[in-house]
Order: C-alpha cells, then sequence, then structure tokens
C-alpha cells in the first residue's frame, strides 16, 4: 500500500507544534484519526495557563536587564572608575532610602494596630522616624526642582557639585559622611561662646542673689576650661522654666544662636523660632528616655557617636568609652527635666559639651 505523503505530514506538524502527541491523536503513518475531541480540549486547558506564561515572561526579562545592569556596571567600572563611583553611591542610597522607607511604614503600621503612642516606642523606631523625616524636609526642595522637564539633568550636575547642601545622608560615602558632620559640627561651634555670652548678660537681670552667683560660676566655669558636672547645671535649672532664660521670655538673639545647635535656620520669626526649638527640644527628651528604657549599653558604637553628636558632641576624636560615658552623664541630666526646662535642654548642648574633649583623662 503507498504511504500517504499528507497523513506524514499532518501527524509530523501536530508533533513539532505542540512538542508532544496529543491524547487522542493515533501515531500512524496516515492522516491522524481523533479519537475524542473533547478529551484533547481538556488536555489544552490543563496544560497552558496564561499567567504560567507571563510569570515565565516576567523572570526572563527581569534576568535580561540584571545581566545588562551588571555589564554595564562592569564597562562603567572599567572605563570610568570614577564616575562608576558616583554611580555606585547614587544606587546604594536609593537602596537604603527605600529600606529606610518601608521600615517606617512598618512601624507606623504597628503604631496604628497596636494604638501606641510615639513616646512609648523602642529607641530605634523613633530615632529612625526623626532621621526619614529630617531627610524628607531636606529632599522636597530638590524634588520640585527636578519637576520640569529636562531639569533632572541640571539637578544631578547640582547634586554631583553640592551633595553636603543637596543631597542626604543616603547619598554620601563615609568619607563624605565624616567629612561633612565635621562641617557641620563647626558651624554650629561658632556659636558656642555667642551663647555663653549670652547668659552671662542675661544673669545681671536675676533678682535672687544666690541663683545669680551660681550662674556666673557656671559661665565662668565654662570660660575657663573647666567641663561641668550634672549638680552645677541643675543648681540653676529654676531660671530656664521662665524668666529670664525660659524658651518663651529669653531674648531673640540668644534663640537665634541656640538654632544651629540643632541644625535649624535662624532665618524667621522669633515666635516660629521658639515653636521650632521647644518640638525639637521635646523630642530628643523622649528619645533621651527611649534610650534609659533600652539602656545604653545596648547601643553600637555607631549609634552611640550617632547619638552623641545629635546632642552636640562631636564625637571624632573619642573612644566608644567617652561617648558611653558621656551620654550616661548626659541622661543623668535630662531625664529629670519637664518640658518647661527645654531652654535649659538646649543651652547644656554647650555647657556640657564644649569643654568635654579638654578634660583631664585618669
Amino acid at each position: 500500500m503507498a504511504l500517504s505523503c499528507r497523513g506524514v505530514c499532518r501527524g509530523a506538524s501536530l508533533v513539532l507544534l505542540y512538542g508532544k502527541r496529543p491524547v487522542g491523536v493515533k501515531a500512524s503513518l496516515c492522516t491522524p484519526r481523533l479519537v475524542s475531541t473533547t478529551s484533547s480540549s481538556l488536555w489544552f486547558v490543563r496544560h497552558y495557563s496564561p499567567s504560567q506564561a507571563r510569570h515565565g515572561i516576567g523572570r526572563s526579562v527581569v534576568s535580561g536587564l540584571k545581566w545588562a545592569n551588571e555589564k554595564y556596571e562592569r564597562f562603567l567600572q572599567r572605563r570610568f572608575p570614577r564616575f562608576y563611583a558616583l554611580y555606585h553611591t547614587f544606587m546604594r542610597g536609593f537602596r537604603l532610602l527605600f529600606q529606610d522607607g518601608k521600615k517606617v511604614r512598618r512601624i507606623v503600621v504597628c503604631m496604628l494596630s497596636e494604638k501606641t503612642d510615639y513616646q512609648n516606642l523602642h529607641y530605634r523606631d523613633m530615632e529612625k522616624i526623626r532621621q526619614v523625616r529630617r531627610d524628607l524636609i531636606k529632599a522636597i526642595p530638590l524634588v520640585i526642582l527636578s519637576i520640569p522637564p529636562f531639569a533632572n539633568y541640571m539637578v544631578f550636575i547640582l547634586m554631583y557639585l553640592y551633595p553636603r547642601q543637596l543631597l542626604i545622608r543616603h547619598f554620601w560615602t563615609p568619607q563624605q559622611l565624616v567629612e561633612f558632620q565635621g562641617v557641620y559640627h563647626t558651624q554650629r561651634a561658632q556659636h558656642h561662646w555667642a551663647i555663653v555670652k549670652g547668659l552671662e548678660s542675661t544673669s545681671t537681670s536675676v533678682q535672687d542673689s544666690r541663683l545669680k552667683s551660681r550662674l556666673m560660676e557656671l559661665c565662668s566655669k565654662v570660660r575657663s576650661g573647666v567641663h561641668p558636672v550634672v549638680s552645677d547645671v541643675h543648681a540653676v535649672r529654676t531660671l530656664f522654666s521662665g524668666p529670664p532664660l525660659g524658651i518663651r521670655k529669653m531674648y531673640a538673639d540668644q534663640t537665634r544662636h541656640l538654632c544651629p545647635l540643632l541644625f535649624l535656620t535662624p532665618r524667621l520669626p522669633a515666635f516660629w523660632i521658639r515653636r521650632r526649638l521647644k518640638s525639637h527640644a521635646l523630642e530628643l527628651m523622649q528619645l533621651d528616655r527611649a534610650i534609659v528604657r533600652l539602656g545604653v549599653h545596648q547601643l553600637n558604637d555607631a549609634e552611640l557617636r550617632e547619638a552623641c553628636y545629635t546632642r552636640g558632641l562631636n564625637p571624632d576624636r573619642l573612644s566608644p568609652g567617652q561617648c558611653r560615658e558621656w551620654l550616661t552623664q548626659w541622661l543623668q541630666f535630662s531625664t529629670h527635666l519637664k518640658e518647661s526646662e527645654t531652654s535649659l535642654y538646649l543651652h547644656c548642648m554647650v555647657l556640657l559639651t564644649v569643654n568635654y574633649t579638654k578634660q583631664p583623662r585618669h
């Protein structure tokens, strides 16, 4: 019997198209005979899923993009090493910023679900929320500038030229972080002696002779390079809850000198400056209480240095033990303060820091 070429081709085409012989199709060299049309259609439904196909395509696209990105990074690292360092820093910064955003979102969701107040949060959660909020406030002007068409290219150039002024800490290299923190501390240190001088000039209006002499003695100690103890500060604390040194009663010039301690701008109306100083001081006081609940010994070296830096002390030339010693002393002072004594808290960011590195070590 002669072979049917048409039957061979039709049978082979089904095998090539689907990779295997469908159910219900008999293998033969003649025209295939369908045993059951219903079972054949059920096989296609069982073995073909559009979602699985899309998932496979998506994985292929992602793996292809990942391979292309790795190849591009190797090219930059080989041909343009300086640009690659900048590119790597930016990509790392975006990853860290995204991770911080996820952490803050998780913290806020837990706060809402468990009905927890901010002041009762874990110290690390409170610090994360505070830092991310400050970073976002700093980044808002840059985002607004990049909205117009083609303005992002100019923004990129500005970020490259002025990283300290325009970028947040996620986009700094470790060397830049140390360098920029040193610059910021130098800027706020320029106001230290103006603050001490303001205290001395205000002491002349103190009516209580005992408090007046103690305040003058405290200022003299600081001017002579002596690091005061906590009892010296607590002896004059009543002067900072009302006139003449309360947050709402002291001179406007004194409040403007206090702004750089918290990296706030002094170019605002006096009532607004007082409000911002009080808000930031209360936030730091809540963080101090959270550290006490956690325990200073639970903080790692990086957290110790950051806590000292935030409260006015430059930790660059201090060992972790010295940072822990100073922070313990600071917490002994701050945890006993009331909300009405935020002015004393701010002034002690000078009184208890300016001579700490100068005191003799035993």
